[in-house]
């Protein structure tokens, strides 16, 4: 059960490079089996979950000293064609393909000021926002921030128009809000999506101060969240279908859209839409005309 204790810990260093490589590599290889690879296993109790090293090792085509080193952090002139092997032995996807690529070869550090710079949204993508007349839209950014949405963004996802900007972030949103809980007929798959959106975030900025305040800060806050991000799992945001159950329109089946923007890769345009003549499409209709009704009387 998640509790919300009230020290918070405060923005500090960012997260330690070295260690995410390590575990995120020795957890890959802990969910393969021999069989799932080829190997025999000889039926014996294995002393480690999944692979031992050397197995890796032998599947990657690298020196078992060379992988050791590469698990243990040390990224440090590691090739493209070694990541790949490696990558390949441990059937990554292609989200962890990326992901293990930024953290054996993480780009320059930033200054931190550079990192806690304000995200800006451009003018012209707030208009498009605003058009939007029966389609929740929203900008998201690093660290899972929402950084502009539309009036039926709003409406649909509990009011953020009258939320501190702060708290208009997905993964505080999913895991310190309750009523987040009910919105969400499959909870726990947006939860699940919503850490591994924020582990690919951290692989790209292991130097940001603020993500790794954010990380330390739902560590305390939720067991849930805590246990997730243990498991190192990362994903790209996509598309798919959420169903919802509105506290006004009732249960919604709405699919969603993800559109990266072309000239800044760490924001993206989502979007939420019915299927045409569904119910779903009715109550997106009431719905934009039960928040017009709010924003007159406000």
């Amino acid at each position: 059960m998640d509790v919300s204790p009230d020290s918070v810990p405060e923005a500090g260093p960012g997260l330690d490079q070295r260690a995410e490589l390590s575990e995120f590599l020795r957890t890959r290889r802990a969910r393969l089996k021999p069989e799932d690879v080829g190997l025999p296993s000889y039926g014996r109790a294995r002393r480690v979950p999944g692979l031992r090293r050397e197995e890796l090792a032998q599947l990657a085509g690298v020196s078992v000293a060379y992988y050791t080193r590469l698990e243990q952090g040390n990224g440090r002139n590691v090739s493209a064609e070694v990541l790949d092997a490696i990558a390949r032995a441990l059937r990554l996807s292609d989200a962890e393909r990326a992901h293990l690529t930024h953290l054996a070869k993480p780009k320059q550090q930033r200054h931190r000021q550079a990192a806690a710079r304000a995200q800006q949204v451009r003018p012209a993508l707030r208009q498009l926002l605003d058009s939007f007349d029966t389609v929740p839209a929203y900008v998201t950014g690093r660290r899972t921030d929402v950084l502009a949405y539309n009036s039926m963004a709003s409406a649909l996802f509990g009011g953020w128009d009258r939320m501190p900007a702060r708290e208009r972030n997905w993964a505080r949103l999913v895991f310190l809000r309750p009523d987040y809980r009910d919105l969400f007929l499959e909870w726990d798959g947006k939860a699940a999506d919503i850490v591994g959106f924020l582990r690919m975030d951290a692989g790209c900025h292991t130097d940001d101060p603020q993500l790794a305040a954010l990380v330390g800060e739902l560590s305390v806050k939720s067991e849930t969240f805590r246990r997730l991000w243990a498991a190192h799992d990362v994903k790209e945001k996509s598309h798919g279908v959420k169903r919802m159950r509105h506290p006004v329109v009732g249960e919604l089946t709405l699919s969603f859209e993800t559109f990266r923007l072309v000239d800044d890769a760490d924001q993206s345009l989502i979007t939420y839409h019915a299927e045409p003549g569904s119910a779903s499409a009715d109550a997106l209709r009431l719905l934009a005309s039960w928040s017009a009704e709010a924003t007159a009387r406000a």
